[in-house]
């Protein structure tokens, strides 16, 4: 635990720590009173009003489209199966930035729905709750249609032989299994909507804001640094709030259910019914998910004169862009894909460390660790960039300047995600193996490389994947200490969308079209290497 634990109180608590301290901190006296003189300002409980009742709208319209999703995955065995499992997840791993520039394209001035009746969305809450639906679809999919694919269909059988119709089999025998992946999948959603940056950035406009818009409002604007400090910790304390509760929800689904092989529960839909659920599957995935990516891809071809590829050659022309970048936007195009190697194999060092140490010891130090580790997804990325800047600028750490900057911050978010897919296939592997070649004169670290790593090789490169997706969309910290002459492509796309004119919008486009495909080629490689469905992503 030792490499893990030093990694995140560096490079998550002592930046978060030293920006509360500053804004809260005066003459080195702390001012509590900050916090009555924040949260009573009508506009700051405004956000926080909008922050809540978005995130819980989103929650349940999330799981009112998806969970007929979730069964479909679970129940029915159709062709194209695994290939739509990871159509429906591409959006959870692109970036926010590249989410709301896809229904910026859709509902917005000039989009799709705006040429073609009339009807325009952006700086409306409803594109803000339709992006959250599409970002998190495959939350709902996965984590409750995992569980439901592994439930015994026979319980309910038996329930309708002794009489129960079938919605009081269903509402008797499998809703209560299921609750448990349910509350996981949409204390999840409420997490990642509640601390939603990008999407409401681009797409709310002026007139909404959450929690961590407000926060990059109040330091990177206005340089208010008590007010964004305050916010940092209501924030920290609601996402502190939903994390235990989500682990609560976890240890039940893990120990309350006794689980059958999802091959013997999947089969082909029967009847006019379960054929017309499929169909408004299919119809809900075509519109939802490929609709919006498909208008990105085509606004990035639409020429005032046609269609073309000359936003992508523009992409390469450092003069075209010269008061935007200091260099051609498509070197952001390497840039990141430099920086989540890197970053990819520092996650890799250190969430794989902590699941191993999650796995070999118990006791509620180690478990508290478990819950630190899911921090960085729902702490103020906003409130970690500006921290890297304010806290590792003096020897031995003095980074401000360079380049790992970058990779350090997009680890801290690759985390998370290497240390959910690693752990459940490492606690599943027999200790009485390791204590064989312990025996037979094994080191630990040949035990560990000749027992273990050759069984937790494909989740090692799932994980990896993972990884090397998400920190290639992180925006919230990346935005604050991604070099003008080095940017990564979500702070690229999002510079664009700032400026005026056709072609700074075209070039946005372009971009995220290319940082689509990547993170599609990475989850349709990440389905072919993942024969089995462990790991909580």
């Amino acid at each position: 635990m030792a490499v893990p634990v030093a990694f995140f109180a560096v490079f998550f608590a002592y930046p978060v720590v030293a920006i509360v301290g500053r804004g809260l901190k005066a003459d080195g006296v702390w001012q509590f009173g900050r916090f009555g003189e924040v949260l009573t300002r009508p506009d700051i409980l405004d956000v926080l009003w909008f922050t809540f009742w978005q995130a819980l709208a989103s929650t349940a319209l999330t799981l009112l489209i998806a969970l007929p999703g979730a069964y479909v995955f679970a129940r029915f065995d159709f062709p194209g199966k695994q290939l739509l499992r990871a159509i429906v997840t591409v959006p959870f791993v692109l970036p926010t930035v590249v989410v709301g520039t896809a229904f910026l394209a859709l509902l917005g001035r000039g989009g799709f729905l705006d040429e073609l009746w009339g009807v325009r969305l952006d700086t409306t809450v409803w594109s803000i709750l339709l992006a959250h639906v599409f970002f998190n679809y495959a939350v709902v999919v996965r984590t409750v249609g995992g569980l439901w694919s592994q439930l015994d269909p026979r319980q309910e059988e038996a329930a309708r032989v002794l009489g129960a119709g079938r919605f009081a089999a269903w509402r008797r025998v499998t809703l209560p299994a299921l609750a448990p992946a349910v509350a996981a999948a949409a204390l999840m959603v409420f997490l990642f909507t509640f601390t939603s940056f990008g999407v409401v950035q681009i797409l709310g406009g002026p007139g909404f804001s959450t929690l961590e818009v407000e926060i990059y409002r109040q330091t990177a604007q206005l340089l208010a640094l008590p007010t964004a400090a305050v916010l940092t910790l209501v924030q920290f304390a609601a996402v502190g709030s939903i994390l235990a509760v989500h682990a609560w929800t976890v240890r039940r689904r893990e120990t309350a259910l006794k689980l059958v092989d999802p091959a013997q529960t999947a089969r082909r839909p029967r009847g006019a019914g379960q054929w017309a659920l499929l169909g408004g599957v299919l119809l809900t995935v075509l519109v939802l998910i490929l609709l919006p990516l498909a208008v990105l891809v085509e606004r990035s071809l639409d020429l005032p004169g046609g269609h073309g590829l000359d936003y992508y050659r523009a992409l390469g022309s450092a003069e075209a862009n010269s008061g935007t970048f200091l260099v051609a936007p498509l070197e952001a195009v390497w840039n990141s894909l430099r920086y989540a190697l890197v970053a990819t194999a520092i996650a890799l060092v250190v969430g794989g460390l902590a699941a191993a140490a999650l796995t070999r010891r118990a006791g509620r130090l180690v478990r508290g660790f478990d819950a630190l580790l899911m921090l960085p997804l729902g702490v103020s990325a906003v409130t970690v960039g500006f921290g890297f800047l304010i806290t590792l600028d003096k020897p031995p750490l003095d980074l401000r300047t360079s380049w790992i900057l970058v990779p350090l911050a997009q680890a801290l978010v690759g985390v998370p995600f290497v240390v959910r897919t690693m752990l459940p296939v490492l606690r599943a592997v027999d200790g009485r193996l390791r204590e064989a070649a312990a025996v037979l004169g094994a080191s630990p670290l040949r035990a560990w490389r000749e027992v273990d790593l050759p069984l937790v090789r494909r989740a090692l490169l799932v994980a990896a994947g993972f990884a090397f997706a998400v920190s290639l969309g992180e925006f919230g910290a990346t935005v604050f200490i991604a070099r003008p002459d080095n940017p990564t492509l979500p702070v690229a796309v999002a510079r664009l969308l700032g400026r005026s004119g056709d072609l700074n919008y075209g070039q946005a486009m372009a971009l995220s079209t290319i940082l689509m495909l990547v993170c599609a080629v990475s989850l349709l490689l990440l389905e072919r290497i993942r024969t089995d469905r462990s790991g909580e992503f």
